[in-house]
């Protein structure tokens, strides 16, 4: 038993595509994700921090370059089906925490299994880190959804993934970093040239707008 099992696998996570089976102008890996998402992480952090909150920093990275490490196991599922209903979503992140704590078990030395237990569990949770994992996250799906429209992709599935990712973010407002991407971020992305602009720009709109309204 030693770390070559885990070191290796780090390489299958460069092959595993995201948003299968959608025609698409740019492919993402997961390890491309994950990397994204550790930046996009870190910026918010740095939000936060600046904000006056307290930032642990250890946590906050571990969650973030190891949130999608388990879809080694079982590939990145479309999201209509992965979020299709709650049993379905429980069911399969059982599968991938007992996949991933066999493979703990069975492939990482006894001295580190605690560590990568932790690291591989689900990171978003209700902590400062857990919540913004949860908003860098979607702030990366909506990217990639954004340059496939900016790119004149007719595959209407981008303008639904953008919707949802934008409507999860929102759902964060309380963050002082979702607060900045949306003031600060977000208008220069729409600003960008592209076909269907104004339509995404209203709907943009009407997501915010919704979001004040309930409130």
């Amino acid at each position: 038993m030693g770390m070559h099992q885990y070191l290796q696998s780090l390489s299958n996570l460069e092959t595993i595509q995201r948003a299968p089976g959608f025609f698409k102008y740019q492919n993402h890996s997961v390890a491309a994700h994950s990397f994204k998402v550790a930046e996009v992480a870190q910026f918010l952090g740095d939000v936060e921090a600046h904000s006056g909150q307290t930032v642990n920093w250890r946590a906050l990275y571990e969650k973030a370059l190891n949130h999608d490490y388990n879809e080694r196991f079982i590939g990145d599922i479309k999201t209509p089906v992965k979020y299709a209903t709650p049993s379905l979503r429980s069911m399969l992140a059982d599968v991938e925490q007992k996949l991933s704590q066999n493979f703990v078990e069975n492939e990482i030395p006894t001295e580190f299994q605690a560590d990568y237990l932790r690291r591989l569990s689900e990171g978003k949770d209700e902590t400062l880190e857990g919540q913004i994992l949860s908003v860098a996250d979607k702030v990366d799906l909506l990217y990639e959804s954004f340059g496939e429209i900016q790119k004149g992709n007719p595959e209407s599935v981008y303008t639904d993934i953008y919707r949802e990712s934008l409507r999860t973010i929102v759902s964060f407002k309380q963050l002082a970093s979702v607060q900045y991407f949306l003031k600060e971020v977000l208008p220069e992305m729409l600003a960008e040239s592209f076909m269907n602009q104004d339509k995404l720009q209203a709907l943009t709109k009407r997501i915010l707008s919704d979001d004040s309204q309930s409130v």
